[in-house]
């Protein structure tokens, strides 16, 4: 009956809404986490450039795995704060051609492009995770100052393009109940 049919799509519409609410804050702690990864390597790096420019008893002239770590940190910072930025429209995105095209050609894109984008992001996070997966089965190593597992730096990529393969679901559950026409967010062209 109709009247059932509504009231069960109201009802997973709010479903999908309090799913979307509650990944919405753990992709805001991971900004959060990034931001605080952002503090650690600061620090790392005015710590590295005081010791190699200050004489102090009992500490090392500079920090010699401190390059490798802030290297470390920031692909880890651009791997928390990535789901967040495509989740807010800040990622990039070139619209001009966009907002000049006509309202149902300019939706009909938008639709494209999130299914490439899913389709690349599912691609990746399965590539990355064998490439993890076989780092770790091989035992191999990243040798520099320090030595590390290399699938340590594989791990988030996989965690990572999951997270924007599920942003992007959502992308397209918000553009099929969204104006029919471009996005809004983040563009570049007025």
């Amino acid at each position: 009956e109709p009247g059932d049919r509504r009231s069960l799509q109201a009802a997973v519409r709010q479903v999908i809404a309090a799913l979307s609410a509650a990944y919405g804050r753990l992709l805001a702690a991971l900004a959060w986490l990034g931001c605080v990864l952002l503090l650690v390597m600061m620090l790392v790096i005015v710590a590295d450039v005081a010791l190699r420019n200050l004489a102090i008893a009992g500490l090392p002239r500079g920090l010699a795995w401190s390059n490798e770590v802030s290297e470390f940190l920031l692909y880890l910072i651009t791997m928390c704060v990535a789901p967040w930025l495509l989740r807010q429209g800040q990622h990039i995105r070139v619209d001009i051609v966009l907002q000049g095209l006509p309202r149902p050609v300019a939706y009909a894109l938008e639709w494209v492009g999130d299914a490439i984008g899913l389709v690349y992001c599912l691609f990746i996070a399965w590539y990355s995770a064998r490439a993890a997966l076989d780092s770790h089965a091989a035992g191999s190593l990243n040798i520099k100052t320090l030595v590390t597992p290399e699938w340590w730096s594989l791990a988030p990529l996989p965690v990572v393009f999951v997270l924007l393969s599920i942003e992007m679901l959502f992308r397209m559950h918000r553009l099929a109940h969204a104006e029919r026409g471009p996005r809004h967010d983040a563009v570049s062209a007025a």
